[in-house]
């Protein structure tokens, strides 16, 4: 009960409500399939050239046309042994929510972005761009070459792959912890801390 007390009043405190002020350079979107939130960044811009993280020929379509990738933290347990919900086993549920398995980030590609209640677009400043990099960045497991490390594994389509991540999840740190952080950490409007998607969603609609 205090769990589910504190999930919902703490995802409803803005932080960051003066949603960067500065110049609007850089276009992003906060990406959910109705559980789990994907940061949605541009593929290659001056800033930031995500192929060379990121290789498009690691997914089954090895397509050079994207022009967005969508990053999303979770269990690796989780993402990989649970494509559809019916797959959920009781050991997966068990060793996410108690924080015993790893963790991997899910890099999906894409050539358009159509913005819906589900797929929310947000300017935001160079500056605050990088921070953004940063976060996502700092969130990859890195080989002693210091190159993300890629997961050979069954995907969830033609256009995305998978890599070991930093971090444990748990009931207190989830995907969507994870992805209201990385708004924190752009200066962009998010919740004071959420398990949930809605409780990042809330505050951009």
């Amino acid at each position: 009960m205090l769990y589910g007390i504190a999930a919902f009043s703490f995802s409803k405190i803005t932080v960051n409500s003066e949603a960067d002020a500065n110049e609007k350079e850089v276009t992003i979107y906060i990406k959910t399939n109705g559980v789990h939130t994907d940061i949605v960044v541009p593929l290659k811009n001056e800033v930031k050239d995500w192929t060379k993280v990121v290789k498009l020929e690691k997914t089954k379509s090895k397509d050079t046309t994207m022009a967005y990738v969508a990053f999303g933290w979770g269990d690796k347990g989780f993402y990989l042994n649970t494509p559809q919900w019916s797959d959920l086993k009781y050991s997966t549920a068990f060793n996410a929510a108690f924080g015993l398995g790893d963790s991997a980030i899910h890099a999906t590609f894409f050539r358009t972005i159509n913005e819906d209640r589900d797929c929310i677009r947000i300017e935001i400043s160079k500056a605050n761009y990088q921070k953004l990099i940063d976060y996502i960045e700092d969130s990859f497991l890195m080989d002693s070459n210091q190159d993300p490390i890629f997961i050979s594994a069954t995907t969830y389509g033609l256009n995305d792959s998978f890599y070991e991540a930093k971090g444990r999840y748990s009931l207190f740190h989830t995907c969507n912890t994870w992805a209201n952080s990385a708004l924190k950490s752009a200066n962009l409007k998010a919740a004071l801390w959420t398990v949930t998607d809605t409780g990042i969603f809330c505050h951009y609609q």
